[in-house]
């Protein structure tokens, strides 16, 4: 089932369809859009100030927002869930009631090591978009990236954009072990590897940094809306750091 607010006073527009029998999802577009993104994660911020009853979990992404609820919560009280929580949507995306805050943290400033041993497919990259790698990794490390979501494993920010310059398709066949802590590109989108995974993403470099650490208060170094930033280490700093 698909439906959208067309007709309806919304700041967005959108089409909402079920996902399975206890989640719905509302997509607000198909690109990476920094204004669409926002709206997003302050309708994320908004359920978790005043969660609604019924509803169990909200999921934010780069256009897409959805609601996972209590099926049964609905059925006993002979509710239409899918009805209840669009109205619910609808009424936070009304003008003049929806605020639009940017997130104003610090910029996150990340250490990158974008030597050979960190970087197995800068050379080849670089090669490709007819540039030398000095003129890839400044072109990487002269942005400001918004994290869009998190996804794929626990603490994967997902970034953007970058350089239309760098700009690289997924490796055709992905590696099968990609050490924590690489940085890699796939399309518009600069990423970090928290942990050693699978991936198929050009790997340009590596951070000593820990992105996702079950101990710490704050597990995920970088959530949605934070601003980063990446500058050049030596191979010499990456492994003094990484022994501090």
């Amino acid at each position: 089932m698909s439906q959208n607010n067309v007709g309806h006073p919304c700041i967005l527009p959108y089409n909402c369809y079920s996902v399975g029998d206890h989640a719905l999802t509302f997509s607000f577009g198909d690109r990476m859009d920094t204004t669409v993104n926002e709206y997003i994660l302050q309708l994320f911020h908004r359920y978790n100030n005043f969660p609604w009853p019924g509803i169990k979990d909200c999921i934010p992404a780069y256009t897409t927002i959805t609601f996972v609820y209590d099926a049964l919560y609905f059925l006993n009280r002979k509710i239409d869930p899918i009805d209840t929580i669009q109205s619910l949507v609808d009424e936070l995306l009304i003008p003049n009631t929806f605020t639009h805050k940017k997130k104003t943290n610090n910029i996150i400033r990340i250490p990158v090591c974008y030597e050979t041993s960190c970087a197995p497919d800068l050379a080849s990259l670089a090669a490709i978009k007819q540039i030398t790698a000095s003129e890839l990794i400044q072109l990487h490390s002269s942005v400001t990236y918004r994290v869009f979501m998190n996804g794929f494993l626990p603490g994967f920010a997902y970034m953007g954009k970058v350089d239309e310059k760098i700009n690289a398709p997924r490796l055709t066949s992905p590696r099968q072990k990609v050490p924590a802590g690489s940085v890699g590109i796939a399309g518009d989108q600069t990423g970090i590897y928290p942990m050693e995974s699978p991936g198929g993403w050009q790997l340009i470099g590596r951070t000593p940094l820990s992105i996702f650490n079950t101990n710490a208060v704050k597990p995920c170094l970088l959530e949605p809306g934070d601003q980063v930033q990446f500058y050049p280490i030596s191979w010499n700093e990456f492994q003094n750091w990484s022994v501090q």
